[in-house]
């Protein structure tokens, strides 16, 4: 049995570092742009090829290297960038027996415009036949990004989830599944036991424009939802999760954990955990703190701890390209929580 199948789309990441004065930022109606001269020829300063990443392959690697038994649900071509995948996800020790090949056709492939320390994704998912084999019982499914044509997939993974109640879920929504509405995929958020987004998403998902992160976290979690998480950048991440406590503890005591903080409350804010040095490159931090949270719950942690977890993997993804290569072990992680700051602690809202 695994403890871990992600399911989503795999893709290659080619990183175009773009340099000053080639490229600026521009800012147009609080939007922050990335500019360059139309019709020009525009120089960068170096290109790296990341095969293997996307939201559902990085949290398959996350749990892999943090040591539980994972896999991948997804599709390739058969061409060189899906062979290139398969080979870096069986280093990963990632189970690719799910893996589909698909003869004659490519396997994703999106441009990253790397300008500073953060980059724009130019984006692309082929039109596969999308289709879940026989899993079993797995201990958690994830689930994220998935293409603009892939919402009866999205109704069959419904359908096996309700059919098999022990499997735990937790759901990042990719571009494509935010763009498909709350009210075409309502049946997911309804099965989903742990949520995950950042401030802007759950303002798209929601069609709201409140800022209040308690309210957004309620507004999500009425969706249906067990425990909901909801990044801010550079500023932390809230968390919500009451019927997680009330089904933990029968609503009628409180759990102190290892942090020293009572697990009864609903609200949670969790600051970053602080960088050694200047972020190098930004991509898969999200990933990094969503899968990384939901190991922890898999491996048996609180939501408490979790959140101790999670904001490591995030800080350590962005000093290197990519979405992978930064993410931890279980003892690298370890030894980060181990030098933590003495502010590094979830607060109750």
């Amino acid at each position: 049995m695994h403890d871990f199948i992600a399911i989503g789309d795999i893709v290659t990441d080619a990183f175009i570092k773009l340099q000053n004065p080639a490229a600026h930022i521009d800012i147009d109606h609080n939007v922050r742009e990335v500019c360059m001269r139309f019709g020009d020829k525009v120089p960068y300063e170096d290109v790296v090829i990341v095969p293997a990443v996307g939201n559902s392959a990085n949290a398959a690697v996350a749990a892999a290297r943090l040591g539980l038994k994972s896999a991948l649900v997804s599709n390739l071509g058969n061409d060189y960038f899906g062979k290139e995948c398969m080979d870096a996800l069986a280093v990963e020790k990632v189970d690719t027996r799910y893996m589909r090949v698909h003869p004659g056709r490519k396997t994703n492939y999106h441009y990253v415009l790397w300008y500073e320390d953060d980059r724009t994704i130019l984006i692309k998912h082929e039109d596969y036949e999308y289709a879940l084999p026989d899993i079993d019982d797995p201990k958690w499914i994830y689930l994220s990004s998935l293409g603009e044509q892939s919402l009866p997939f999205h109704h069959v993974i419904e359908e096996y989830l309700w059919k098999h109640p022990k499997v735990k879920f937790a759901f990042q929504p990719g571009t494509f599944q935010m763009k498909l509405g709350k009210d075409a995929l309502a049946g997911l958020y309804r099965r989903t036991d742990v949520f995950f987004c950042n401030k802007e998403e759950a303002q798209r998902i929601l069609k709201i424009e409140e800022s209040d992160p308690k309210r957004l976290l309620e507004a999500m979690h009425a969706l249906g939802p067990k425990i909901v998480v909801i990044t801010d950048g550079t500023k932390g991440a809230y968390a919500y999760s009451p019927s997680t406590i009330r089904q933990a503890h029968g609503g009628e005591q409180s759990r102190t954990t290892s942090s020293g903080q009572n697990s009864l409350s609903e609200f949670w804010f969790m600051p970053p955990y602080p960088d050694p040095k200047p972020p190098y490159e930004r991509t898969g931090a999200g990933d990094a703190f969503s899968s990384t949270f939901t190991i922890a719950l898999a491996l048996g942690l609180n939501v408490v701890e979790a959140l101790l977890w999670a904001p490591i993997n995030s800080m350590s993804v962005v000093q290197q390209v990519g979405a992978r290569a930064g993410l931890l072990n279980r003892s690298q992680l370890a030894e980060y929580l181990t030098k933590a700051p003495k502010e590094y602690v979830p607060r109750q809202l």
